[in-house]
């Protein structure tokens, strides 16, 4: 498989190997990213998800440099217990906050985590760990009650909830897991949605939520003029 394409706001892509198992991912970067944000991808996906590269897409017309990785190697993922051990996945997303805040073209950047379906929750766990690290949370259709009480109350970086308004279930559960946060959080709601946003416009909602969330956050004063 190709790693993400290149789009015109994109000044340079390169491969990343995430420690400590060498984890593949691939770094885009605009000509002056305001931040970074590292991609946790859901259950059966990978770095190659074609929504989550849609998501990053928008990002990168926003300014903002984006890590999409795998966080589970080919072996690991054909054990499906792996596929849903959020500690070791929150553990995988840690160490990629680790890697970009070491790299050359991202040290120094604000993180903001972003995550979907069981990413969302390994993004929560990874940002009560790390809460001096990880200045944002987003995530997509997510299931953030998998996080657990006790991690959703120590999570400081402010979390936006996007869920599908068809996906009643997950929002039932989103709705939970925020009344458990203290940080400041919110819950958009896209019309229509269902859990994969796959209507025509939804997606496209869902990056312009998350890029102005990010932006909120990340970098108040953005220098950028988006796209």
């Amino acid at each position: 498989m190709h790693p993400p394409a290149s789009s015109p706001a994109v000044a340079r892509t390169e491969p990343l190997l995430v420690p400590p198992v060498g984890l593949p991912g691939t770094l885009q970067l605009p000509a002056r990213p305001e931040a970074v944000v590292v991609f946790a991808h859901g259950s059966g996906s990978s770095r190659l998800s074609p929504r989550n590269r849609q998501v990053a897409a928008a990002l990168h017309h926003a300014g903002l440099a984006t890590l999409l990785f795998d966080l589970l190697t080919e072996e690991e993922a054909a054990d499906r217990r792996n596929v849903f051990d959020i500690g070791l996945l929150a553990r995988r997303l840690e160490a990629a906050v680790e890697c970009v805040a070491a790299h050359e073209a991202t040290a120094g950047l604000p993180v903001g985590l972003f995550g979907a379906s069981t990413g969302a929750a390994a993004a929560l766990v990874a940002a009560a760990g790390r809460p001096a690290s990880v200045g944002a949370v987003v995530s997509r259709g997510g299931r953030p009650d998998l996080a657990g009480e006790g991690h959703l109350a120590r999570v400081a970086a402010p979390t936006l909830l996007i869920v599908g308004g068809e996906d009643r279930e997950v929002l039932r559960l989103n709705e939970w897991a925020r009344s458990w946060m203290s940080c400041p959080t919110e819950l958009a709601i896209v019309p229509g949605a269902t859990h994969l946003f796959e209507e025509p416009g939804a997606l496209e909602q869902v990056a312009r939520l998350a890029a102005g969330w990010f932006l909120r956050w990340l970098a108040p004063e953005p220098s950028h003029v988006a796209a």
